[in-house]
């Protein structure tokens, strides 16, 4: 029975405050297409709020049989709905697309009975773009109306974190076409138990995309607890599809309370610095630890790092801070290199690779400081 009903009505809300910071944002004007990431164990704790929420951009009503199961949709009729029913391309994690195959289906058929639906396109942008797409990859409107994506069977992630987190990725563009390739699976109601490579169709619907969100469902783990967050953040993807090579906004709903809250991303990575890594509690309660603690911290800052690659939305003074507090102060230095001298060696990488591919703008003489003390530590680690 998911999504339930209370997930629905809290999904409409946090619709409605996305659609109103977007219209604040921009004159007046609706988003055309949002591209959304979902999320398997957010959609179980959540009982099916962000999967709510797509249907509610698309304007489509989950129906409920007598017993409560979900099993059918309708489209909600454009005079009721007042506003146009908003395009959406969604990004399924692999656990989702293993425990949500019926609510993928869903979806989907939802998305292309607005598709199909006869309405004015200025009214309709998943017609509009269906219409296009079609006409582009010379297929039916209902085969370019597919907008659930996923990784193929028995696959997982888009392992752009795995690439930022062992440095192995030579520029920007590679991390893309490595989203692109893994993501662009495509789910169709019409060809039930199968994940199509659609690609084409993938790269078509992501170019249309004006804004890209994610759901913070948990307080426990923060978009730099883990890599998978921006693993699956298209921003910079899109940036490079659209023919105006615009970024799109990115936002995120933190509906960790009562209250959900809808922020920009870049608000996010600013909260969450405060809060964590440049937080004297969070940085003394790790190093208190021990070893552990020092390679936690080091992540954090390789995981804020990821942001700035797939999105660009870290400010600079996040890493300037970081530097001030982990690498200026000479006793914390050492406290570091004591603690974990190999986690300390990585947190010095991160700052000097964050520098190097532009995300970090800083003086020179903390880049030749960094310099002498990776050469100093791996002086120590290796015995010398």
């Amino acid at each position: 029975a998911i999504p339930t009903q209370a997930a629905v009505e809290v999904a409409e809300d946090v619709v409605r405050k996305l659609l109103e910071k977007l219209a604040d944002e921009n004159d007046g004007a609706y988003p055309e297409s949002i591209a959304f990431t979902l999320w398997g164990t957010d959609n179980i704790k959540t009982y099916g709020e962000s999967l709510a929420q797509v249907l509610a951009l698309c304007g489509v009503r989950p129906v409920a049989d007598s017993l409560g199961r979900v099993n059918k949709v309708e489209l909600i009729p454009l005079e009721k709905l007042g506003r146009p029913r908003i395009d959406v391309v969604v990004s399924c994690s692999g656990v989702f697309r293993d425990l949500f195959i019926n609510q993928m289906n869903l979806m989907d058929r939802g998305i292309k009975m607005a598709a199909e639906a006869d309405e004015p396109l200025d009214q309709n942008f998943i017609r509009k773009h269906a219409v296009e797409q079609a006409e582009e990859l010379q297929v039916s409107v209902r085969e370019a109306a597919c907008r659930v994506f996923s990784n193929s069977a028995g696959s997982y992630s888009a392992n752009v974190g795995l690439a930022i987190e062992n440095g192995g990725w030579e520029d920007e563009s590679q991390l893309q076409e490595q989203f692109l390739t893994r993501k662009g699976f495509a789910f169709n109601a019409d060809k039930p138990g199968m994940m199509e490579q659609q690609a084409d169709l993938f790269k078509s619907a992501l170019k249309t995309v004006d804004v890209t969100f994610q759901n913070l469902d948990s307080s426990e783990i923060s978009i730099t607890d883990v890599s998978h967050y921006y693993d699956s953040d298209p921003t910079k993807v899109v940036e490079g599809l659209r023919d105006d090579k615009k970024k799109p906004m990115s936002l995120m709903a933190d509906t960790t309370t009562a209250n959900a809250q809808v922020r920009t991303l870049s608000e996010t990575v600013r909260l969450d610095a405060r809060t964590k890594l440049l937080n004297p509690k969070f940085y003394e309660g790790m190093l208190s630890t021990g070893y552990e603690g020092v390679r936690e911290i080091q992540k954090r800052l390789r995981n804020t790092m990821g942001w700035s690659a797939t999105a660009g939305e870290v400010d600079n003074f996040v890493f300037e801070d970081a530097n001030s507090v982990f690498i200026d102060d000479p006793e914390m230095q050492q406290r570091l290199l004591d603690t974990n001298p190999n986690a300390f060696r990585d947190m010095v990488t991160t700052f000097l690779e964050a520098n190097g591919r532009g995300y970090w703008e800083t003086s020179e003489e903390n880049i030749e400081r960094l310099q002498e003390l990776y050469a100093e530590v791996e002086d120590r680690i290796e015995g010398v």
